[in-house]
Order: C-alpha cells, then structure tokens, then sequence
C-alpha cells in the first residue's frame, strides 16, 4: 500500500558564479561543466560579447569540445537586476520550471555579488534548501 509520498530525489549540486564580466563568468562556468553530466546554467543578463557557452560547434572553447550533442548544457538567461532584490519572481519561476526535470548541476550566474549572501541564504530556505545543494562559489 502506497503512503502517498513523493519519492525523495537528491538535491542538485548548484554553484553561484560570481564575477566582474559576463564573459569571465561564463568561461568560469564551461571550464567547470564536466562531459556527459546533463546541466542547467541560468545566467543574469546578457553576454558581453561571444560567450564560452555558445555551443555551436565552430564556436565552442576546448573546456566542452568533448561534451557530447545530447549533453550539452540548457543555457537559460534572465532579465538582468539583482536576483536578490527584485523579489526573486524570475529566478523563483525559473528554478521551479528547470527542477521539475532536475539537472545533476545547476549554475547561477550572478552579475552582481552585492547580495550574494541574502541569495545564497534565501535559496537554503525551503522549498529550494532541500531541492539544491549548495557549492562552493565559483569566482571568475
């Protein structure tokens, strides 16, 4: 007889990427993705110029020209302003819909470390503190 509950699932290792530049933050981020392991990026803001995760293959940086076609990583960009600040509405929509189907990474680029810690504590707070596990930050 079945009690009804959800299966437990473990949390998605997640790292919040900081840094000054969009693009050091994204080269910081396609240096850490790991061949074959299916990925979630979630970048705030727009790309400063040709983006280390731009996968088309005349384009791709050496750090992912061994990820295969299948594995690359679901690059997701949202409206840029403080994530922390602005209620968290965008980024709380985005997380739900990318952990119905949850990645085994998820990255976060933020393009402003100003409220890193209010961000870091509000996504250890229920429902996400049991959905994602908390890396280390990735500073570019």
């Amino acid at each position: 007889m079945s009690t009804g509950a959800a299966p437990q699932r473990a949390p998605v290792p997640t790292w919040l990427v900081i840094g000054s530049r969009a693009r050091e933050r994204e080269a910081a981020i396609a240096a850490h993705l790991t061949p074959g392991v299916p990925s979630v990026v979630i970048l705030e803001g727009l790309s400063d110029g040709s983006s280390a995760l731009a996968f088309d293959p005349a384009d791709r940086p050496p750090a992912v020209d061994s990820l295969q076609q299948d594995s690359v990583p679901q690059v997701l960009r949202i409206a840029p302003g403080c994530l922390h600040c602005s209620g968290n509405l965008i980024l709380r929509v985005t997380l739900n819909r990318v952990l119905r189907r949850p990645p085994a990474r998820l990255y976060i680029s933020l393009a402003s470390a100003e409220h890193l810690e209010p961000l870091r504590s509000w996504l250890s707070e229920a429902p996400y503190g049991e959905l994602l596990d908390l890396q280390s930050d990735l500073a570019a």
